[in-house]
């Protein structure tokens, strides 16, 4: 029997596993501390009356392996953008096709809604990310630094 990857919008169910791969993907970035959010943030802020994210889930087997989290961002230069803000596969399954299958639904999502274009950070010692964007012919910018400011 064929084992089947495949990737749909998540749901309001979804979100155990999908707060289990976000913590994993703060290990592998070696900041397992710094992960605040919770179920229950993650509830209100993606399915809640002011849904300020979308998400995508791989499923293998039947059991949740990756997802990939999104929301708009606006540039003054290009106009409506789609951000991705994590693409995480967890790691027993990198190399099946989830990530590019992941990341082609939000290219595929993003043009749908519109979007000029779609942006996201990764970290410039992540090898296996950087060679998986470069396939997609992905402009990745050195020169930018990014700012933050807890709140």
């Amino acid at each position: 029997m064929e084992k089947k990857l495949t990737v749909r919008k998540a749901t309001q169910q979804d979100i155990t596993d999908i707060l289990a791969l976000v913590r994993e993907l703060a290990v592998y970035e070696k900041a397992p501390d710094e992960v605040s959010n919770t179920e229950e943030m993650m509830l209100k802020d993606g399915f809640g009356r002011t849904k300020i994210y979308d998400a995508f889930v791989a499923e293998y087997e039947g059991n949740i392996i990756g997802t990939a989290i999104t929301y708009y961002r606006y540039s003054t230069w290009k106009g409506k953008c789609l951000y991705l803000e994590d693409l995480i596969v967890s790691e027993p399954y990198r190399g099946i096709g989830a990530g590019k299958q992941l990341f082609n639904t939000c290219i595929k999502f993003g043009k749908e809604m519109e979007c000029k274009r779609m942006v996201w950070q990764v970290l410039d010692w992540n090898e296996p990310a950087l060679g998986f964007y470069k396939t997609y012919g992905a402009h990745l910018d050195g020169e930018w630094i990014n700012g933050s400011l807890e709140l």
